[in-house]
């Protein structure tokens, strides 16, 4: 029977649906407040709206609030709209305080309160400066010289802070401090535009996880799924640095073309089962509305286990892979199933991703605790 007959829907059907209303990036906003506030020093007044070249060079018109002009100073903020992405800066106050500066020469940009200050190397940014990414300051400063032109024809510079008003809060729902940002979000945005659940900036985050912790010298890297999977892997490997855990969410390929680029020596992979069982499948991207778990793999795996044979053919038309772990656990099949599990996706990661590399994997359970590790020389 078909999941519209029994009023089911998977996980990969059609019938789920995500907006898709697309939003702007720290970035965007910030050369927008930043634009606003130097129009306010050419004219004496900053504009409710202004418009902005985003580094894909569209021209955006956005709204400004809290505008305002004291001699030589300007204020201005763009409150950020991520669209229809769940993003942690969804709503902050991009605030950007524009100076004149008398016998000044061009823009210069700082990172105010609420911007984070970068202390590891690694991300390709000045330790000890600001968290704003080589993109958006370029087009921070492109709008300003613009926005500016009469006040620096004239001989004056203009200095450019940019801040946000709780930053710092926001910034505990993020992977900076993981990556050595403090004190603030990161100003980002290679495009000025958030597409609604995009993958494209958390990929970015797991790239430079790793070019940080190479950065800093470490030779092995964990990848994990999760916070749950972190932790337990944390718990498992306790000898390595926290720079080396590395949350890869769904993105397997990325973080493996990561770790080679950067010669890391040994790969240890920490998952629940669903996600082992799409690496086990080969698949660069785990996430669940790319494609389903194949059940029939599970069923194998389950059958190699020990699994009897009514079992493996519940297991085969089951609709997750949990199913197949919580009815092996009551049978007392658990390390084993997940041993036979982490051994295929040993075998899946070596095949795609070969070299000089050690891969080990961890499998964990529903409550982020180990349940076996399988080295790469225990397969035979």
């Amino acid at each position: 029977m078909s999941p519209a007959a029994t009023g089911k829907v998977r996980k990969g059907d059609g019938k789920r649906r995500r907006g898709n209303r697309t939003g702007f990036t720290t970035g965007a906003n910030a050369a927008a407040a930043a634009t606003a506030a130097t129009l306010g020093l050419v004219r004496g007044s900053v504009p409710d709206q202004v418009e902005c070249l985003l580094p894909n060079t569209q021209r955006v018109a956005f709204s400004i609030t809290e505008g305002n002009v004291d001699g030589m100073r300007a204020h201005a903020v763009s409150i950020k709209d991520a669209g229809d992405d769940p993003d942690a800066t969804n709503g902050a106050h991009l605030t950007a305080d524009v100076r004149r500066i008398p016998g000044g020469s061009g823009v210069t940009l700082q990172g105010g309160a609420g911007v984070g200050i970068v202390t590891k190397p690694g991300l390709g940014l000045e330790v000890g400066g600001p968290a704003i990414n080589p993109a958006p300051r370029r087009n921070i400063i492109e709008n300003v010289q613009a926005a500016g032109a009469p006040i620096l024809a004239a001989g004056d510079g203009l200095k450019v802070t940019i801040s946000v008003p709780g930053g710092e809060e926001m910034a505990k729902k993020t992977l900076n401090a993981r990556l050595g940002i403090i004190g603030g979000i990161s100003i980002l945005g290679t495009t000025g535009i958030v597409r609604p659940y995009s993958t494209a900036a958390f990929r970015a985050s797991v790239v430079q996880a790793v070019q940080v912790a190479a950065a800093q010298g470490q030779k092995s890297v964990v990848f994990t799924t999760g916070g749950r999977t972190e932790k337990c892997a944390m718990r498992v490997f306790p000898e390595l640095d926290e720079a080396c855990f590395v949350q890869m969410g769904d993105f397997a390929r990325a973080a493996f073309q990561a770790a080679l680029k950067h010669e890391m020596e040994r790969i240890i992979v920490g998952a629940m089962v669903g996600k082992l069982t799409k690496i086990a499948q080969g698949l660069p991207v785990t996430h669940a509305w790319r494609k389903e778990v194949d059940r029939d793999l599970i069923a194998e795996v389950a059958a190699e286990a020990g699994a009897p044979a009514g079992l493996v053919e519940e297991i085969r038309s089951a609709e997750t892979a949990r199913f197949a772990a919580e009815k092996l656990e009551q049978m007392g099949l658990a390390a084993a199933f997940h041993r036979a599990l982490a051994q295929r996706t040993l075998r899946t990661l070596r095949a795609a991703y070969p070299g000089s590399h050690r891969l080990t994997v961890l499998a964990c359970d529903f409550g982020g605790q180990p349940i076996v590790t399988v080295e790469e020389n225990d397969l035979g």
